[in-house]
């Protein structure tokens, strides 16, 4: 990710890691240049050391390593058709399981969204999708508000996919709804083979946040009657 980009005059501090962000864009139609959108949100625990560097507004590259094969195959497909230039590195303790480092793959990832979008100011908000990948067809709707919810309705029956526990897939969308601050809906319309749904959610998933995350030039300020989307 190009360091031009990253605004590091902005830094937020927090107990469980560091972060550094901008403030979230104007729309364009204003005529007021827009910062950047991007985050380097780092965090470290007993278990697992991830970090994120995010640019919204990216073309799709990635450089993804956590350790767990599966996870970065789809995470690379995420950031390719969501546009967003994603780097992730992890370590986690892998001798016992990937469950925490898969979630905390998500968690770390939702706190860059949530990072980079700052107030919210200008975004979109909503956004869907659905995308087939021969038989499965997985259907993506996201809500970047605020407020959190998942509704996980990918019933996968297979326990694996090579060496990849295929629930672990429910904990990464949690955490990531969870910390983006979203309402994150996947459903599954079809499908028989676990790589090509899981794949096909994760590719919806960028689909979808990639229209919630766009600017809308029409908009002033966050798109709620509220006036907050905080």
């Amino acid at each position: 990710m190009s360091g031009d980009k990253m605004d590091a005059s902005r830094k937020i501090r927090r107990t469980e890691g560091r972060a550094s962000r901008t403030e979230s864009p104007l729309a364009s139609a204003n005529g007021i240049s827009s910062p950047p959108r991007v985050a380097r949100i780092e965090r470290k625990t007993r278990e697992t050391q991830v970090v994120v560097e995010l640019t919204i507004d990216g073309a799709g590259r990635a450089e993804i390593a956590t350790g767990v094969p599966f996870l970065d195959h789809m995470l690379e497909s995420f950031a390719r058709h969501g546009f967003f230039d994603l780097k992730i590195t992890a370590q986690g303790d892998l001798h016992i399981d990937e469950h925490h480092t898969v979630e905390d793959a998500g968690i770390v990832l939702g706190r860059a969204f949530r990072h980079a979008l700052g107030d919210r100011s200008g975004i979109r908000r909503f956004g869907s999708a659905l995308v087939p990948l021969d038989e499965a067809l997985c259907e993506a709707t996201v809500d970047i508000g605020g407020r959190v919810y998942l509704a996980y309705n990918v019933a996968i029956t297979q326990e694996r996919v090579g060496g990849f526990q295929t629930e672990l897939v429910h904990d990464f969308m949690k955490g990531l709804a969870d910390e983006t601050g979203m309402n994150l809906h996947l459903n599954l319309r079809a499908g028989r083979n676990p790589h090509h749904v899981i794949e096909a959610a994760f590719k919806a998933l960028a689909r979808a946040m990639d229209n919630a995350t766009a600017i809308e030039p029409r908009l002033k300020g966050v798109l709620s009657t509220k006036g907050t989307l905080s």
